[in-house]
């Protein structure tokens, strides 16, 4: 009786051979992220050794660059961490600036097969790379720093399989909604992304789904290996790689085929995403006050291509207000470098620096009472980006570009014919 990629995974970090549902492993961690909430004086309990600094990376991203005294007082907290313990991998206000998700993809952090932790709950989205990668509470960020190893209960997996193409101006934050609407809770499961369909997928876009992964409750969600990951993270990094792959008698909770090619835009209604997405047409005509795109699920280069193709050459509704957030300061360089920049900013958007910024409610497009936000990000719960009363629709960056030009919810298919 085989494993699947995460059991294989655990397995490889542990000192068992073999790891099935219900086990308790100890792993080694390969990768441990720390930002800014966890340098915040709430949190904070000061850190007397680190096992691997090497193994460390600290990042500043939910309120980057500072948007209060209390989160100053963070930075400043983190970076004398970082000084005092020599750590190299360190993601300041400036050149190198992100969400600690995204900077796990662009420098190369994301090693297959090896276990990642950081206490944000997207973290799963590092497992775009072949690897277990989760979210944990500050008091096992603190073990696995000074430790270097954690602990899991190993969940059952659901598999999913890929096939088709997505047709233009379908995005894989599409496929999330379909799966969230279809399928619903996934907690206390994991999740393996395989088939034909990767062929078509960017990373950029496997990464949506990995990332919002988080919103199924998953333990963990990783994709099978190919060329196309690999030779990704081989341009970013001199590791050598050591991919996984599922075995063929894998033992699946559930196997379920996604046919790319038969999704089409959906949104979210406010409040939740589980068991709660609808068709664009069954929303279409709802006003909005304000469009965000951003986040580390949506703040890629293909996420602003797809926004600048949308908006060019048209103008933002009156009474609207477009935010665009890149995930990081690679991707808003390498945006501005092909013209997107220019396309949203001459349309009437407004694109800020890389932060978590908006899609948390801590800065750059807090809503107010009573307001309506059509979002490309991680999450529309109630109050998660401002006042409670504010409602919250889900969408993808091609969805909600043409629902700013048209200052109410509005297909994007228009814009891809």
């Amino acid at each position: 009786m085989g494993m699947t990629a995460i059991e294989k995974i655990l397995a490889r970090n542990s000192e068992q051979s073999v790891v099935r549902p219900g086990d308790i492993v100890t792993t080694k961690v390969e990768t441990a992220i720390l930002f800014d909430n966890n340098f915040m004086a709430t949190t904070w309990r000061k850190i007397l050794h680190v096992h691997d600094p090497d193994k460390v990376v600290v990042v500043f991203d939910h309120r980057a660059p500072a948007s209060h005294v209390l989160s100053a007082q963070a930075h400043q907290t983190g970076r004398a961490f970082v000084k005092q313990f020599g750590i190299s991998r360190f993601h300041d206000i400036g050149f190198d600036q992100g969400i600690s998700h995204a900077i796990v993809a662009d420098y190369g952090y994301g090693l297959p097969g090896t276990v990642l932790l950081c206490s944000d709950s997207h973290t799963c989205s590092a497992g775009v790379f072949n690897l277990a990668a989760r979210g944990v509470g500050s008091p096992d960020m603190t073990y696995a720093v000074t430790k270097g190893e954690t602990w899991f209960r190993v969940g059952e997996t659901v598999r999913y399989e890929l096939q088709g193409e997505l047709r233009p101006g379908v995005s894989a934050k599409d496929v999330f909604l379909h799966l969230a609407g279809t399928y619903g809770d996934h907690a206390t499961l994991n999740v393996e992304y395989g088939g034909p369909g990767l062929a078509g997928l960017s990373v950029n876009a496997r990464r949506t789904l990995t990332t919002m992964s988080a919103e199924l409750s998953v333990e963990f969600a990783t994709f099978e290996p190919d060329d196309v990951m690999l030779d990704f993270v081989a341009a970013r990094t001199d590791q050598e790689l050591q991919p996984v792959w599922p075995d063929e008698d894998a033992v699946y909770a559930d196997r379920r085929v996604i046919r790319l090619d038969q999704i089409a835009p959906l949104v979210a209604l406010p409040d939740a995403v589980l068991n709660n997405s609808k068709p664009v047409a069954d929303v279409s005509g709802q006003a909005i006050d304000q469009a965000f795109i951003g986040s580390c699920a949506n703040g890629t280069l293909d996420d602003l291509a797809i926004a600048a193709r949308v908006l060019e050459g048209k103008r933002v509704h009156d009474g609207v207000r477009l935010l665009v957030t890149p995930a990081t300061q690679n991707i808003y360089r390498e945006a501005l470098r092909r013209g997107y920049v220019l396309a949203i900013t001459e349309a009437g958007g407004v694109v800020t620096n890389a932060t978590c910024g908006a899609c948390g409610g801590g800065s750059l497009g807090v809503l107010g009472p009573g307001e309506t936000c059509i979002t490309a990000s991680t999450r529309n719960f109630k109050g998660r980006m401002g006042d409670a009363e504010a409602k919250i629709f889900m969408a993808s960056p091609a969805t909600v570009a043409a629902s700013a030009i048209q200052g109410s919810i509005a297909d994007p298919l228009e814009y891809f014919r």
